[in-house]
């Protein structure tokens, strides 16, 4: 089989595939309400994930700060201890309202992101259970679901199979560029021209390129669009 007929047969099992996984994926309303309640429940799982992870690095950051400052408090109490002078004495005393209020400045906000770790911890747990109580609803649903469309997952399966097959006849490179432009042209990659005219974004083609799609043996692009021509 020539490429190009290669290519057309692999549009047209793309398109019958594309109908069949848009029948599938048509959920009815049960199905659908608890398929978003688990994409919310992953969303929020992502993001309160996300949240712990910095909550966790930052509690890292000023315990090690805390310390720090609990020395330094504790030097500046021994200091006070040791002074009999009465200069030396305030000055010191000064010195430890300084040291404690370091301390305040820092174990205040450390205790709040410990309270937000712990909050966002039990959030996970309570998101998780809920996130498995729908995933268990939705697949015990989704079964029962494809057993009635047994026809259209059977004919997914074939198409699959027959998708590999026909990209196995081509060279990767040009598989590689089949769905590149398949990604970016809504599906439609071999198109027939029409009119003189590209039918994928309806440009006309110069006079060169109508005499190589005549002629050539291997497959020929549209200039504008880079979909796969053909002449019907």
């Amino acid at each position: 089989m020539e490429p190009l007929a290669t290519l057309r047969d692999l549009q047209i099992t793309l398109d019958s595939l594309g109908t069949i996984q848009r029948a599938l994926a048509a959920l009815p309303p049960d199905l659908a309400i608890l398929d978003q309640t688990i994409r919310s429940a992953e969303k929020q799982t992502a993001e309160k994930t996300r949240l712990l992870e910095s909550a966790k690095t930052q509690i890292q950051k000023l315990t090690l700060d805390l310390a720090l400052a609990q020395k330094e408090e504790e030097r500046a109490r021994a200091a006070v201890k040791a002074t009999s002078q009465k200069v030396q004495y305030t000055a010191a005393i000064r010195e430890l309202d300084d040291k404690e209020r370091m301390k305040a400045g820092i174990a205040r906000p450390l205790q709040a992101l410990e309270t937000q770790a712990v909050s966002l911890a039990e959030a996970l747990v309570s998101l998780e259970a809920e996130r498995a109580t729908a995933q268990a609803q939705f697949d015990e649903l989704h079964a029962i679901f494809l057993d009635e469309h047994a026809n259209q997952v059977e004919g997914r399966k074939l198409l699959v199979a027959r998708q590999a097959e026909l990209e196995g006849r081509l060279p990767a490179p040009e598989v590689a560029r089949f769905h590149r432009i398949a990604a970016v042209r809504q599906g439609r990659v071999v198109v027939p021209v029409e009119n003189s005219a590209c039918t994928g974004c309806r440009v006309k083609l110069r006079g060169p390129l109508l005499f190589s799609l005549r002629e050539s043996k291997t497959p020929v692009s549209c200039e504008s669009c880079q979909r796969i021509l053909f002449l019907p």
